[in-house]
């Protein structure tokens, strides 16, 4: 059974950095599309950045759009999210998730929920002030 399983979260001062790892566990991961999500308590599930299968391509969220990097190694079957000059607004549980989609450059587009068919436990990110 394909697991994705996420790790990097952590409490952090604004202003700093975290590096977030995804693991997917299965052989396709070279075939998809990947996207990291983000939900704060009480708030609906936020689309935060996507990567092309091939890694050539990403797309963002307009809240983290120069502060935040999506990269991925296919090699080692792993997806990542640099986050750098973190706000106490970033701080929610991060969700990696796959994308059976054909991949938009449109965040509206990319960023549906509905086109990930598979997610991970997701880790928590706190940025303290």
């Amino acid at each position: 059974q394909v697991q994705l399983v996420e790790s990097g979260g952590g409490l952090v001062q604004a202003g700093g950095s975290l590096r977030l790892a995804c693991a997917d566990s299965g052989r396709t991961f070279h075939s998809y599309a990947m996207g990291w999500f983000r939900q704060a308590p009480g708030e609906e599930r936020e689309f935060v950045a996507a990567i092309r299968w091939s890694g050539d391509v990403t797309v963002y969220a307009d809240s983290v759009k120069g502060r935040f990097t999506i990269s991925r190694d296919n090699a080692k079957n792993t997806l990542y999210l640099q986050m750098n000059s973190l706000k106490p607004v970033d701080t929610a549980v991060y969700y990696c998730a796959r994308s059976r989609s054909l991949f938009s450059r449109s965040p509206n587009v990319q960023g549906r929920a509905a086109s990930y068919d598979l997610w991970g436990q997701g880790t928590q990110v706190t940025v303290s002030s």
